[in-house]
């Protein structure tokens, strides 16, 4: 009787129930992946929370906690306000549970497909942001950490790698642009969301709050539908599928690519994964601490040149000193836009240079550009100090896009997600290694009486030498040798219950339309996720602009 029972219909979540069906258009899928990027991207612009929250009962001004009260009675009182470095674990929390969250779950993900991992992100990100405005309500920051931090943070982990492996396999012939455009999301999300929450904030704000707890829910509300959508609209090629017309490359020799698969539990047991994670780890490191020091940098090392009056920093008054906080953050959001554009052009010519000779591209010219940066500080070239930094950020946003398309290249495609995940602590450990090296050797310089405009001579050449070691990985990293390779039975052991299922089960909801090829179904994608970053990108070019006054 069990042997002619019918297999069980999978549930809408299932892997199975995403297989595109014949005809699918591959352009669908970038701004499904994209959709979720824009969201969970906001972690990088959870900064303008900060101020808000340091007076959240005092609301024009931060009611100071007793000098006496420790820090974990601090934590738990609701009785004065947080100081904005107790705020600030959040964003450590962030990267921290994106990277371990990936790596621990990036297995499942392959498994269950992007459509689940998908939901689950939405879940995680946007509930994240409701504990938050409990938290914010019941003034306990512990719950800002279990919410955003904690919860969030898996819920970035999940919804950063949810794409990567789809999009390579829908793409063969273009792996880096295909990653590129979606990891460009996750750079774009704090464009997009800041000046949102900024506005929700004003809107919301009454004298008796600063507007943060509903602007969390509204968030969290937008958030939700928008991810959902992406999670949705995600498909899955049938197994071998090519896109028409093309022929995989005849493999040199030389070449770094593999037409073979390498299982997860190999992969990151051999050297080239680990020098894969030390490049990724080192170039992030060094452009990870300039992001959070962009904006004190340039005013402290420029000061009062950025509004024509020649004074030291220290000697501004409070007036100059608003005034040059607008110029830097027109930088800031300068930096911001070549961060995303880095992304996908960084990654798309990797397609044609290959990944090896990309990453070392940002070591070089990487190198060159920060041992530069103090001289360059010193001839008070401000236009050239800008323009070093916007390229460094855009090859910093470059290293996130190439690297998937690296492994891929290195392991195959059949596990590259969940090996993107385990690669993804390198971020979590140069999310603490930047901010830390960057802010204390500040802080030394500046106890020793170095001038702020000096404070950052070391750092600049501290993470040059970084980019020399990162260099030097990348100088080790070759073919991953054939003994580490599955096997054909070892790899049709491994789909066995799981993709041939799959291969042969079409029907969805999404059945009762066609969902061939429809340009203007590529249109309303693209345009559901090119307004919100148009309006991101208007918001960020109108602060630009006070740049150059």
């Amino acid at each position: 009787m069990a042997a002619n029972q019918a297999p069980a219909t999978p549930d809408f979540f299932d892997r199975r129930r995403t297989v595109a069906q014949p005809g699918f258009n591959r352009w669908l899928v970038p701004p499904a992946a994209l959709a979720i990027h824009l969201c969970i991207g906001m972690a990088y612009g959870f900064s303008v929370f900060w101020l808000p929250l340091s007076r959240a009962l005092g609301i024009t001004k931060s009611i100071e906690c007793a000098k006496d009260m420790g820090f974990f009675e601090q934590v738990f009182s609701s009785g004065c306000d947080w100081k904005i470095s107790m705020l600030g674990w959040m964003y450590t929390m962030f990267f921290v549970f994106l990277g371990s969250s990936a790596a621990i779950w990036g297995g499942w993900l392959e498994k269950a497909g992007p459509r689940k991992a998908g939901v689950v992100s939405a879940v995680c990100w946007c509930g994240g942001l409701v504990i938050s405005a409990l938290g914010v309500h019941l003034h306990q920051i512990w719950l800002l950490w279990l919410g955003s931090g904690v919860i969030g943070g898996i819920g970035l982990g999940l919804g950063y790698i949810s794409p990567v492996s789809t999009l390579i396999k829908w793409f063969p012939d273009r792996r880096g642009m295909a990653t590129g455009m979606a990891i460009m999301g996750f750079g774009g999300g704090a464009m997009i969301g800041a000046p949102l929450a900024d506005k929700l904030m004003k809107y919301f704000a009454t004298p008796t709050s600063v507007g943060v707890v509903e602007t969390f829910l509204a968030l969290a509300a937008i958030y939700f539908v928008f991810m959902m959508a992406g999670a949705l609209g995600y498909r899955v090629p049938a197994e071998n599928w090519k896109p028409a017309g093309w022929t995989p490359p005849a493999k040199a020799k030389t070449s770094m690519i593999t037409d073979s698969h390498v299982h997860l539990d190999v992969a990151w047991k051999t050297r080239q994964f680990w020098l894969i994670w030390a490049v990724l780890c080192l170039n992030v490191t060094a452009g990870i601490g300039i992001i959070g020091m962009a904006s004190p940098m340039l005013q402290e090392v420029f000061a009062g040149k950025l509004i024509g009056v020649d004074v030291a920093f220290n000697d501004l008054d409070a007036a100059q000193k608003g005034a040059i906080a607008a110029v830097a953050a027109g930088f800031t959001g300068l930096l911001s836009l070549f961060n995303i554009g880095g992304r996908f052009f960084w990654a798309s010519l990797s397609d044609r240079i290959g990944r090896k000779a990309t990453y070392f591209t940002f070591f070089l010219l990487g190198f060159a550009l920060y041992a530069a940066i103090p001289s360059t500080a010193q001839a008070g070239s401000l236009a050239l100090f800008v323009a070093f930094f916007c390229i460094i950020l855009s090859m910093y946003g470059g290293g996130f896009a190439t690297v998937p398309a690296y492994l891929a290249d290195m392991f195959g495609t059949r596990f590259v997600g969940a090996i993107h995940g385990r690669l993804l602590t390198a971020w979590s450990a140069a999310g603490i290694f930047g901010p830390v090296l960057v802010n204390y050797i500040r802080e030394y310089q500046l106890d020793q009486g170095v001038a702020r405009a000096d404070a950052y001579t070391i750092t600049m050449y501290i993470l040059a030498g970084l980019l020399v070691l990162g260099m030097l990985c990348n100088w080790r990293i070759h073919q991953v040798a054939e003994e580490h390779h599955m096997t054909p039975d070892e790899l049709a052991e491994e789909k066995k219950g799981a993709d041939d299922t799959h291969q042969h089960f079409v029907e969805d909801v999404s059945a009762l339309v066609n969902e061939a090829s429809h340009s203007w179904r590529v249109f309303l994608a693209w345009l559901a996720v090119w307004i919100p970053l148009g309006w991101g990108g208007w918001m960020t070019i109108q602060k630009t602009i006070v740049f150059f006054k």
